[in-house]
């Protein structure tokens, strides 16, 4: 089953021809066989990041959201609590095995990440690093089993139908 994903790159300083995190899902997700139905690229304010999501949350033709970008420390980097305001549900695995995964490859750095997932308006919203290391660790480790329908004993997909029920 095709998995039609939203990517949004959230930085102060890089555009679609620099964006090197975002070229790396574009080219992971495209050879994992599923659709990249939107891609945008907005700077770190909240009220931004906050826009872009609810507006893709509202389309039928979304699956899954991908944010890159602004889930450090800095005063900047807001984009977990963009997440948290439009959130219906936190999924806090997702965070957690993120870091044991980059744990691997950058140490003990990777108490640094505050990378998260949520579930907002029935649609999975996954916040990743904006560092083309994280974004891979993320895809290559987690989203690319979680966003496969065969994967088992459980995935993300096969939940599609009742992430909305109440």
């Amino acid at each position: 089953m095709k998995v039609n994903i939203a990517l949004l790159t959230v930085t102060d300083t890089r555009n679609i021809k620099t964006d090197k995190s975002g070229g790396i899902l574009v080219n992971k997700i495209k050879e994992a066989n599923h659709n990249l139905v939107e891609r945008k690229i907005c700077k770190d304010n909240k009220k931004d990041i906050k826009k872009i999501l609810k507006e893709w949350t509202k389309k039928k033709y979304i699956d899954v959201i991908i944010t890159t970008g602004g889930t450090g420390l800095t005063g900047r980097d807001i984009t977990p609590e963009a997440l948290d305001e439009i959130a219906d549900k936190h999924i806090p695995g997702f965070g957690e095995i993120f870091r044991y995964y980059s744990l691997e490859t950058v140490g003990t750095s990777s108490i640094q990440s505050r990378a998260c997932a949520v579930i907002a308006n029935g649609k999975y919203i996954f916040a990743l690093p904006g560092s083309s290391g994280g974004v891979t660790d993320a895809w290559d480790e987690i989203l690319i089993h979680q966003l496969d329908i065969n994967h088992e004993p459980c995935n993300f997909v096969e939940l599609f139908p009742r992430l909305k029920e109440k």
